[in-house]
């Protein structure tokens, strides 16, 4: 509230990151040593590439208690740009599923965030277990036999390293869906959302360099045949 630093977020009427600066408005002191009695204020970021692109955040104070009752755009839908890129990697579903993880969590629901962020991490492993079952000298009787982290452990060489050298992430998963409480599953849902940004990443990256080389592929034929004529 008090800080005059910039602050650099999505703006959604940009449609991309920028700095944004703040103005506070309502009945309290900016300095809170003064704060006295009740009040409301609400801090107004304008956007530096256009000033009226703006984002609300609004407050309610109590004698020394401070509560936020406000904000626009939402917080999923500040949270949820950065992972606009992973759709080229995720199916509909669970392009949808991981957002509505972000949501929930956004919201203060960490349990049910865990729920969907589990469902993920589970197709992204069958994923692979589809193209790992047509290998030749392939035995489905240890994967179908074993849990989650032996599963992982035979897909080596289908899944991205990140992934395999990870494997508790679905431990922990679980835990969050049947053990932990909703604040623990919060406080933990950053952490395990980054290891699953990471297995995508490396997904993204195995796709643009497949991209790349078809793209040179046909580029060496197109020069080849060229040559030839």
């Amino acid at each position: 509230m008090f800080s005059q630093e910039p602050i650099d977020t999505y703006c959604p009427e940009c449609n991309s990151h920028s700095i944004f600066r703040r103005q506070i408005t309502g009945t309290i002191s900016h300095n809170p040593d003064a704060w006295e009695g009740d009040g409301q204020f609400a801090i107004r970021l304008k956007c530096s590439r256009n000033t009226d692109h703006q984002l609300y955040f609004m407050f309610k104070v109590e004698g020394r208690t401070m509560q936020k009752i406000g904000q626009y755009p939402s917080l999923a839908d500040l949270n949820t740009y950065d992972v606009r890129q992973y759709a080229a990697v995720l199916c509909k579903d669970d392009f949808k599923e991981f957002n509505k993880a972000i949501g929930l969590a956004a919201h203060g629901v960490g349990v049910g965030s865990f729920v969907y962020l589990r469902r993920i991490f589970e197709h992204l492993v069958d994923a692979a277990y589809q193209i790992a079952k047509s290998d030749n000298g392939w035995d489905d009787e240890p994967y179908r036999n074993g849990r989650m982290a032996e599963r992982i452990q035979l897909l080596e060489g289908h899944l991205p390293e990140f992934l395999v050298e990870n494997r508790s992430i679905y431990k922990i998963l679980s835990q969050g869906v049947h053990e932990l409480t909703e604040n623990e599953c919060l406080a933990a849902f950053p952490i395990v959302k980054m290891g699953i940004e990471l297995v995508l990443d490396e997904k993204l990256a195995a796709a643009a360099k497949q991209q790349k080389l078809e793209q040179a592929k046909q580029a060496i034929h197109s020069l080849v045949s060229k040559a030839r004529d």
